[in-house]
C-alpha cells in the first residue's frame, strides 16, 4: 500500500507537471521566461523585425566615426594633436547638430530630415577622407569635420522616438514600453561595442581610410532605408509648439540631460583609464578588449531591464542605478592587474546601461509627445560632449598622475549623477498619462516630488 501510495503520488505530480507545461506552451501560464520573450516579441512586432535590423546597422558609422577618423588623421598627417584637434571638431558637430535634427524632425517629420541629414553626412564623411588622404590643412580638416559631426541623422533617437510613438498609440502597458527603451538602449550599447571593431579589422586588413568609407556607404544605404521605411509617414509633423510647452518640465529635463552627460564622462574617463593602466601593465593591446568586455555586459544588463517589474517606478530605478554606478566604480581606482580591471569593468558593466535606459524613459515621460525626438538627440549628445570631455581632462591626468586619478573622475561623475537623482523632481509633461496597465505606485513614483529639486 505504501509504495503504490508512493507511486501515485509520483504519477499525479508528473501529470500536474506535464498539464503545467502544455498551459505554458499555449501562454496560459507563460512563466518568467516566456513572459520575457514575450514582452520582446511585441517591441519588434511594434514596427516589424526589419526596422530594428535597418536601425542597427544605421547606428554603426556613428560609432564607427570618431576612432576612425582619429586614426586617418594620425596616420596622413603623423600628429597625434591634428588627429585629436579634427576629433573634437567631429564632436563638437555632433553634440550642436543632433538636437537641431531631433527639433526639425518634430517639426517636418522624420523622412525628409532623415534623408536630408544622411546624403550630407555620407558626402561629407567622404569628403574627409578624401581631404586626409589630400594631406589637407588642419582647419579645412576640422571644418569638414564639423559638418560630418553635426549631419549625423540620429537614426538612434529617431528610432526609439519612433518605436515609443507606436506603443503609445497601441496604448501599451508601461511593461512594453520599458521593454521598447531595453532593446533601443541595448541596440545603442552593441553598436558602440562593434563599432570600433570594425574600424580595428578595418585597418587591420587595410587602410583607416576603408573604415569610414565603409561607414559612409553603411550610412547612406541603411539610413535612406530607414527614412523610407513606411513607419515614418505615421509620425505626423507637429505644429510649432507653443512657449509654454517648452518651458514645461525644464528644470527636470535639464537635469536628465545632465545625468546622461556624466554617464558620456563616465565612458570616456574609463576609456581613458583603461588605456593608461593596460599600457603601464605591458599590455597595450588589451585595452579595447577591456573596454569591449565592459559594453558586452552593459548590453545585456540592458536586455534584463525588460524583466524588471511595472510596479518599482522610474524614479525608484533611477536612484538604484545611480547608488549601483557609484558603488561599482569605486573599485576601479584601486585595481592594479590585468585581470582584476576585467572582473572589475565587467561588475561596473551592470549599472551603465539600466541607468542610460532609465533616463530615457523618464525624459519619454516629462517632455511633451512634440518635442520628443529633439530631446532624444539631446541625450544622446550628451553623452559624446560628456565623453569627450572627460576623456581629453582625464587623459591629462592620467598622463601626470597615473590611471587611478582617470578613474577617479569615472566615480565622481557616478557621485553626482546620484546627486542628481535624489534632488531632482520629475513629473509627467502636460498631456502625458501613464500608459495602461500601470499601477497607481508607479504613477505615484513617476510623479511623487523627490528632493528639493526644482519643479518639473
Amino acid at each position: 500500500m505504501a509504495g503504490e501510495s508512493r507511486a501515485t503520488r509520483k504519477e499525479n505530480k508528473e501529470n500536474r507537471a506535464a498539464a503545467k507545461k502544455r498551459k505554458r506552451r499555449r501562454g496560459r501560464v507563460p512563466g518568467a521566461w516566456g513572459t520575457y520573450r514575450e514582452s520582446y516579441r511585441e517591441a519588434i512586432a511594434l514596427t516589424g523585425p526589419v526596422l530594428p535590423l535597418v536601425s542597427f546597422l544605421g547606428r554603426l558609422p556613428l560609432a564607427m566615426c570618431q576612432l576612425g577618423t582619429l586614426l586617418l588623421v594620425a596616420e596622413t598627417s603623423g600628429s597625434l594633436a591634428t588627429a585629436g584637434l579634427v576629433g573634437g571638431a567631429l564632436a563638437a558637430g555632433q553634440t550642436v547638430g543632433g538636437p537641431v535634427l531631433g527639433r526639425a524632425a518634430d517639426r517636418r517629420g522624420q523622412r525628409p530630415v532623415v534623408l536630408c541629414a544622411t546624403l550630407l553626412n555620407a558626402l561629407s564623411v567622404a569628403a574627409l577622407v578624401l581631404a586626409a588622404l589630400a594631406r589637407a590643412d588642419t582647419l579645412p580638416l576640422a571644418l569638414i569635420a564639423v559638418v560630418a559631426g553635426a549631419s549625423v541623422p540620429q537614426i538612434g533617437p529617431m528610432a526609439r522616438t519612433r518605436t515609443l510613438a507606436l506603443a503609445r498609440r497601441e496604448d501599451a502597458d508601461e511593461r512594453l514600453v520599458g521593454t521598447v527603451l531595453s532593446f533601443e538602449g541595448t541596440l545603442d550599447e552593441v553598436t558602440f561595442v562593434l563599432g570600433p571593431a570594425l574600424v580595428g579589422l578595418a585597418v587591420a586588413l587595410a587602410h583607416p581610410a576603408a573604415a569610414l568609407l565603409v561607414a559612409a556607404g553603411l550610412l547612406a544605404v541603411c539610413g535612406t532605408w530607414f527614412a523610407l521605411h513606411p513607419t515614418a509617414s505615421l509620425l505626423r509633423p507637429a505644429a510649432r509648439a507653443a512657449s509654454v510647452e517648452r518651458t514645461r518640465a525644464r528644470g527636470s529635463v535639464y537635469a536628465l540631460r545632465t545625468a546622461m552627460a556624466l554617464q558620456g564622462a563616465m565612458f570616456g574617463a574609463c576609456q581613458a583609464g583603461i588605456t593608461a593602466l593596460t599600457d603601464d601593465l605591458g599590455h597595450p593591446e588589451q585595452a579595447g578588449l577591456v573596454y569591449a568586455a565592459m559594453g558586452v555586459m552593459s548590453a545585456v544588463a540592458g536586455l534584463s531591464m525588460a524583466a524588471v517589474p511595472a510596479r518599482i517606478g522610474l524614479h525608484t530605478r533611477w536612484r538604484i542605478a545611480t547608488a549601483a554606478l557609484v558603488v561599482l566604480s569605486v573599485p576601479l581606482v584601486f585595481v592594479g592587474s590585468l585581470w582584476q580591471l576585467y572582473v572589475v569593468v565587467v561588475v561596473v558593466g551592470i549599472a551603465l546601461a539600466p541607468h542610460m535606459i532609465t533616463i530615457f524613459g523618464l525624459t519619454e515621460r516629462v517632455v511633451p509627445a512634440t518635442r520628443l525626438a529633439e530631446s532624444m538627440a539631446f541625450l544622446m549628445s550628451g553623452i559624446v560632449a560628456g565623453q569627450a570631455l572627460a576623456l581629453a581632462v582625464s587623459g591629462r591626468l592620467a598622463e601626470s598622475s597615473g590611471p587611478p586619478a582617470a578613474f577617479a573622475v569615472a566615480v565622481g561623475a557616478a557621485l553626482l549623477c546620484a546627486g542628481l537623482s535624489w534632488a531632482v523632481r520629475t513629473r509627467p509633461a502636460p498631456g502625458r498619462t501613464a500608459a495602461r496597465g500601470t499601477t497607481n505606485r508607479v504613477t505615484r513614483d513617476a510623479e511623487e516630488p523627490s528632493g528639493s529639486g526644482r519643479s518639473a
